[in-house]
C-alpha cells in the first residue's frame, strides 16, 4: 500500500504541473486519462524513480565523504524521519548491490531498545551505516573492537554515540537494579549516575529529569572512553579522518538532538 500511495501522490503532482502548464499556454487542462502520451511518460518516470530510489553507499562515496558530511547525512536522515518524508528504497536492489561488499559512512553505537532502530530513525538503507547495539549504549572491549574494524578496516568516517529518553538501562542504573550479568553492565553507567547526583542535588534518582540527565552524561562518558581506551580510534579522530559525535533520541517525537562538537 505504501508503494501505491507513493505512485498516487506523484501522479497527482504530475497532473497538477501539467494543468498549470496548460493554463499558462491558454489551453484546456487535461488529466492523464485524456492525454495518453503524457500518461505513458509519467508512468515511465514514476516507475523508474520509485523502482530504484537511492542506492547503498558506494566505495567512492565513502572515500570522498568527510566526518562533517557524515554527521550531516545522519542529521538529514533523522529530519526526514521526523517529518515523515523518508526516502523510498528498493530493498531487493539494495540487497543485490551490497552482497559483494559494504562501504558504510558511519558506525552508530546505540541501545538495544526496540523503539530505537538506527537505520530507520536515520533513514538509511542497506550498507549505509554500521550499527552496534547494547543496553544503555555502554562501552566494552568487544564494542571498541567493532568500532576499530568499522573505521580502520572498513572505512567509516564517523562514530556516533546515541542515547535515548526513557531508557530502561539508565533507569535500572539509577535505581540500583541487580540481575545476573545485567548488574555488571549497569555498573558501567554508575559513574554517570554519581555525576548526575552532583549536578542535580536533591532531585530523586527515580525522577525522569534525573534519568534524562544521566542519559546525556552517559553518552558523553562513552565518547570520552572511546578516545581513552582505543589508541587506534584516537589516532583516527585526532588526525581528522574520523569524527566522534553524540546525541539523544526522543522516543516521543522521533527527533535526535545532536550535541555540539
Amino acid at each position: 500500500m505504501g508503494t501505491i500511495y507513493y505512485y498516487e501522490m506523484n501522479s497527482a503532482a504530475i497532473v497538477a504541473r501539467m494543468n498549470v502548464t496548460s493554463a499558462r499556454q491558454n489551453t484546456k487542462p487535461q488529466g492523464l486519462s485524456r492525454c495518453p502520451h503524457a500518461c505513458a511518460l509519467a508512468a515511465a518516470l514514476l516507475m523508474a524513480g520509485c523502482a530504484t530510489g537511492p542506492g547503498p553507499t558506494t566505495k567512492a562515496q565513502q572515500q570522498a565523504i568527510t566526518p562533517a558530511q557524515a554527521r550531516a547525512k545522519l542529521e538529514a536522515g533523522n529530519a526526514r524521519f521526523f517529518t515523515g518524508d523518508t526516502l523510498h528504497r528498493d530493498w531487493r536492489r539494495q540487497l543485490k548491490a551490497t552482497a559483494g561488499g559494504q562501504y558504510p559512512f558511519a558506525v552508530v553505537l546505540s541501545c538495544i531498545d526496540s523503539r530505537v532502530p538506527d537505520e530507520i530513525i536515520f533513514d538509511q538503507g542497506l550498507g549505509d551505516i554500521f550499527t552496534v547495539r547494547v543496553a544503555g549504549n555502554v562501552l566494552d572491549d568487544e564494542i571498541l573492537g567493532s568500532m576499530e574494524f568499522a573505521c580502520k578496516m572498513a572505512g567509516a568516517k564517523l562514530i556516533f554515540v546515541l542515547g535515548h529518553t526513557r531508557c530502561g538501562a539508565i533507569k535500572g542504573a539509577c535505581g540500583g537494579a541487580q540481575l545476573g550479568h545485567l548488574t555488571c553492565l549497569l555498573d558501567r553507567i554508575k559513574p554517570s549516575v554519581a555525576a548526575a547526583k552532583e549536578k542535580l542535588p536533591g532531585v530523586p534518582a527515580t525522577d525522569e529529569p534525573f534519568a534524562e540527565e544521566v542519559a546525556e552524561l552517559n553518552v558523553q562518558s562513552v565518547k570520552k572512553g572511546i578516545r581513552e581506551q582505543s589508541p587506534v580510534l584516537r589516532d583516527l579522530i585526532d588526525s581528522g579522518q574520523v569524527g566522534l559525535d553524540t546525541g539523544i533520541y526522543d522516543l516521543k517525537s522521533g527527533k535526535v538532538r545532536f550535541f555540539n562538537h
